[in-house]
C-alpha cells in the first residue's frame, strides 16, 4: 500500500540515547503507526467527526497538511486528532520548561530560642522567621532547654505559642510544640508556597517594567509637544 504521507526530513542516522529511546516509546502513535481499522476522529479545531475508517482519517489529515495523532489509545475505538504534531510537542516542551522554572521546593528553615531569651534577640529572630515565611519557606522554631529548664516544658509551650501568634500574618502552625530530646520544636508553614511567591514577584517586576516604559514614553511625548525656542 503506497504511503499517504510525504516522507519527513530526518537528521543523519545515529544510535538514539537511552533518554531519546524512552521519549520515543512514550510518544503517542502518529500517522501510519496507527494500525487499527477504525478510529474516533477529532478535527483540528476540536470538532467531533465521529467513527471513521483509518484510511479516511489519514486522508483528511493529509488534505489538511497536518498529522494524525492517537490521543486516547485505550478507547474503543481509539480516539485520534488531526493536529500539527511538531507544534504540539514544542508547545508541550515549553510548558514543561516553564513549570520547572516556576517550581520551587519548600525549605525548612530553623530559628532557635533560649527559654530566657532577651526581647531584642526575640525580635531579631522573629523578623528572620517572617522573612523565611514571606519567601515561601517553612520555619522550624526550636527551644533549647538548659539543665533544669527541661522540667518546665509549659514555659516553652507559652513561648512557642506567642511566636506563632506573632507570625500569624505570614504563616500558620503546621505541627504543635513537641519535645524532641532536650529541645521543644514547632513548625510554621507559610500562607503562600514558593511557586505562588515567585509568580507574584514576576508579576510585580513585569508591572514595574511596564510602568517605567509608560513613564519614558510619556516623557518623550511631552518633549515632542514642547514649543521650539525662537532666536531673538
Amino acid at each position: 500500500m503506497p504511503s499517504l504521507f510525504r516522507p519527513r526530513r530526518t537528521t543523519a542516522s545515529r544510535w538514539p540515547s537511552p533518554h531519546e529511546e524512552e521519549f520515543r516509546i512514550s510518544d503517542p502513535r502518529t500517522n501510519e503507526r496507527i494500525r487499527v481499522p477504525e478510529v474516533r476522529l477529532v478535527g483540528p479545531a476540536g470538532e467531533q467527526v465521529g467513527v471513521v475508517r483509518i484510511e479516511v482519517a489519514m486522508r483528511l489529515a493529509q488534505e489538511a497538511d497536518l498529522d494524525l495523532v492517537e490521543v486516547a489509545p485505550n478507547s474503543k475505538p481509539p480516539v485520534v486528532k488531526i493536529m500539527d504534531y511538531g507544534k504540539f510537542k514544542y508547545e508541550a516542551a515549553q510548558k514543561a520548561k516553564e513549570a520547572r522554572r516556576n517550581q520551587a521546593n519548600t525549605v525548612l528553615k530553623e530559628v532557635r530560642f533560649r527559654l530566657k531569651i532577651e526581647a531584642h534577640d526575640y525580635q531579631t529572630k522573629l523578623k528572620r522567621a517572617e522573612g523565611f515565611l514571606q519567601t515561601g519557606d517553612k520555619v522550624k522554631a526550636m527551644i533549647l532547654f538548659r539543665g533544669r529548664e527541661q522540667s518546665r516544658p509549659e514555659q516553652g509551650v507559652r513561648l512557642l505559642r506567642k511566636f506563632a501568634e506573632d507570625v500569624a500574618e505570614f504563616g500558620t502552625v503546621e505541627s504543635n510544640p513537641t519535645i524532641d530530646g532536650r529541645n521543644m520544636v514547632m513548625v510554621i508553614a507559610p500562607h503562600k508556597n514558593k511557586s505562588e511567591v515567585k509568580t507574584e514577584q514576576n508579576a510585580v517586576r513585569a508591572a514595574n517594567k511596564q510602568a517605567a516604559r509608560d513613564a519614558r514614553h510619556a516623557g518623550e511625548g511631552a518633549e515632542d509637544e514642547a514649543p521650539a525656542a525662537t532666536a531673538e
